[in-house]
């Protein structure tokens, strides 16, 4: 839909404050929360109490789209009787409540604000793309522009869809005609410039294309996948994406285009211009890899304690991983033992025992999507659930013991390509602790299944930063640090991170983060030059904390909205990325700093920041730092390479031929293992070039991160675990 659009331009998809004065900041907060719930008695109450029917939440959402947004027709009625803006337009995605009301999949409620007085262009785009003949019909009689009729006219045209194009020249008919002498537009543009501008623009780090073309005298634009819209002139080099609300420069230099510049709300895309000669995706030539950084290859076995291992490294040299497997043939697969329910937490190993979560839902809904989308809705299964902590034997996957840890209803959804049970647990070799965030629990057993202690957290509600009701489940793992378990909880409310000792449980400090909306990350330790330890947490401002009491030390932003990766040490530096709007960063920070961290306008590097790159971060996967290089990977499979000191890119290549990409990627020999969610974990070299090495096809989904211990590579797929080795 043409929302989608919207979506792809600031990325593939709180506590909120008052931006107004208007209204009481408790009446308003109790409006936005009855909207959201679609509970009109309360609305009735909340304005009563005098809150202002149109105050502005975080990035300027009002109650009506967050009734929009969630489906709640009756409060969208009330709410526009008691004098709603049907037309107030968010601050972060620019879309009305009509639009949000359509990504969601609300048609009812979108219909009825079309009747009422909404802008219909956009309504109208999208149900062309849907070929929604009662949407058109609805749009097409409504508040509807020209130029969104012309453009929508363009799309039905070229998909061939004949009854909504007849339906929109129809209402084009009905508008009345122009003025014979038509006043000047604000912007005209020579249109034998225009040939110019024509050609396929591309940005690889974010697997986005996009082509401008010529249609009669204007010009076209159209993502790769979305529909095909025009360009209007507003400005020399600058034109305006009426659908979305965007605006699109051309970047000349020497009287030649080389890139434009795609802005939506916050976010800003640049996209390089493709010439004959260029290959996209494709690893490019570089200088020969620097010297090798402190993860220098091991012998002996090691163990694999926490999510990507031991400090989050993901390094599994001299483990004798194999490069090759086959699951039909079962060569070089010593083991498969099934896990019921669902999990998207990475197994754990100590010695001969393997430790992974998983959560049972009563109700059997196991829905799960995996690809590249920006939808918000969660699953909404609230059917009582089992949390459990499952124990194998590393020789054979067979089932030591298992603990249930809480049978309940969770206390939030999930969202569709998240679980229950998320959260990698974490071990010392004496004791094993793990968190099930919907279940608001932390609980520790020792090696032989026996329960130790439990900490009760609340439930930990994390979510869509835009609308708190949208609820997508916790993830970040515990950590350990000398006796402490440590723990990163960002929700909507109340955020915080403490520690709590791992023999006792007794808590030992608890830190509130009271600006940090949700976040996924899982926090690491960095060592500062005088040898101190400090824990650095990614999130909308990058923080880091003294490790041994929890105090605040320093602050470091802008970052994204959403953040998931994890922190990756070493080589003296912490790397931090970031890949959803208003910024994509990757930061190399060194511990040590105090204060306010974040550099000026304009500035790369200081003191406390070694380098900055503020476009290419990527999303879900957490960088690695291996064999010379930092690794990062983006969701679309394009894998970077940079000098860890100085952030120049050395090289970049497409893993796979298409799908979407959650797990991290892991090292070991000289080779990366990086694992898509349809279930193909390619093995390449990790060198200039990126040679593949082997593809191995599990057959099924894979969230997780693989764990590389002592000869073997243990892998979790939605629906079991696997031992692969020789």
């Amino acid at each position: 839909m043409a929302r989608r659009l919207a979506i792809t331009l600031v990325v593939l998809l709180g506590t909120f404050v008052p931006a107004s004065g208007q209204g009481t900041q408790a009446a308003n907060e109790r409006l936005w929360e009855a909207a959201r719930a679609g509970d009109t008695a309360r609305i009735t109450a909340a304005l009563a109490d005098g809150a202002d029917v149109n105050a502005k939440a975080r990035y300027d959402v009002t109650a009506l789209v967050f009734a929009a947004g969630s489906g709640r027709l009756e409060a969208v009625k009330l709410l526009v009787a008691r004098g709603a803006n049907v037309n107030a337009e968010d601050s972060f995605y620019r879309a009305r409540a009509t639009e949000m009301a359509l990504t969601n999949g609300h048609s009812d409620v979108a219909l009825f604000l079309l009747q009422n007085g909404a802008i219909a262009d956009a309504a109208l785009a999208i149900g062309v793309q849907q070929n929604d003949e009662a949407l058109v019909t609805a749009a097409t009689s409504g508040r509807v522009s020209r130029a969104g009729l012309q453009s929508a006219l363009t799309v039905a045209q070229t998909a061939k869809r004949e009854p909504l194009a007849a339906a929109i020249r129809a209402a084009l008919d009905r508008l009345p005609p122009e003025p014979a002498t038509p006043a000047a537009p604000a912007f005209t543009v020579d249109a034998a410039v225009l040939p110019r501008y024509v050609g396929t623009y591309r940005d690889t780090a974010a697997g986005i294309s996009a082509t401008v073309s010529m249609d009669g005298g204007a010009l076209m634009f159209q993502v790769q996948g979305q529909p095909q819209v025009r360009l209007v002139p507003t400005e020399p080099n600058v034109f305006r994406i009426v659908e979305v609300n965007a605006s699109l420069t051309f970047n000349e230099r020497g009287g030649l285009v080389e890139s434009i510049r795609l802005v939506q709300g916050p976010a800003t895309l640049t996209l390089a211009r493709a010439t004959d000669s260029a290959t996209p995706a494709a690893a490019a030539p570089a200088p020969s890899a620097p010297a090798a950084t402190a993860l220098r290859r091991a012998t002996g076995p090691r163990n694999w304690p926490s999510f990507r291992g031991d400090g989050a490294a993901g390094n599994g040299d001299g483990q004798h991983a194999v490069a090759e497997w086959d699951v039909a043939t079962g060569k070089n697969i010593k083991w498969k033992t099934p896990i019921p329910g669902i999990a998207t937490s990475s197994p754990v190993v100590w010695g001969n025992r393997i430790f992974a979560t998983t959560a049972i839902s009563k109700g059997g809904d196991n829905t799960f999507r995996t690809g590249l989308y920006g939808d918000v809705k969660p699953v909404d299964d609230l059917s009582p659930h089992e949390w459990k902590l499952y124990c194998l034997d590393k020789a054979t996957g067979k089932v030591v013991w298992e603990r249930a840890a809480a049978a309940a209803v969770p206390g939030t959804k999930r969202h569709t390509k998240s679980s229950q049970a998320s959260s990698t647990p974490v071990t010392d070799g004496r004791r094993v602790v793990a968190v099930f965030g919907s279940a608001g629990l932390l609980v520790a057993w020792d090696y032989s299944g026996k329960e130790l202690w439990r900490v009760s957290l609340g439930t930990l509600d994390s979510g869509w930063f835009f609308d708190p009701s949208f609820q997508w489940g916790h993830s970040s793992s515990p950590i350990l640090h000398g006796n402490a378990v440590i723990l990163q909880a960002d929700m909507q409310k109340g955020s915080f991170l403490a520690a709590w000792d791992i023999a006792s449980g007794k808590q030992l400090w608890k830190t509130a983060r009271p600006d940090e909306i949700s976040t996924w990350g899982t926090p690491t330790i960095a060592r500062r030059a005088d040898g101190r330890a400090e824990i650095v947490t990614n999130g909308t401002k990058v923080r880091g904390y003294d490790a041994a009491t929890g105090s605040l030390l320093w602050t470091l932003g802008p970052n994204s909205e959403i953040t998931i990766g994890t922190p990756v040490a070493g080589d003296g530096l912490v790397y931090v990325t970031g890949g959803y709007p208003p910024v994509r960063p990757i930061y190399a920070i060194r511990p040590g700093a105090t204060g306010d961290i974040s550099l000026p306008k304009g500035q790369e590097s200081s003191g406390a920041i070694a380098w900055s790159n503020m476009t290419e971060g990527t999303y879900i996967p957490t960088p690695i730092l291996y064999d010379g290089y930092l690794f990062t990977l983006n969701v679309n499979g394009v894998l970077s390479a940079y000098e860890p000191a100085t952030g120049k890119r050395a090289f970049r290549g497409r893993i796979g031929t298409g799908g979407a990409f959650s797990a991290s990627p892991v090292g070991a020999d000289g080779r990366l293992y990086v694992a898509s969610e349809d279930g193909e974990i390619y093995v390449v070299s990790a060198a200039p070039g990126l040679s593949q090495v082997a593809r191995n096809d599990m057959k099924e989904v894979i969230m997780a991160t693989p764990a590389i211990s002592d000869g073997l590579i243990i892998v979790r797929t939605l629906g079991h675990l696997y031992g692969i080795g020789q």
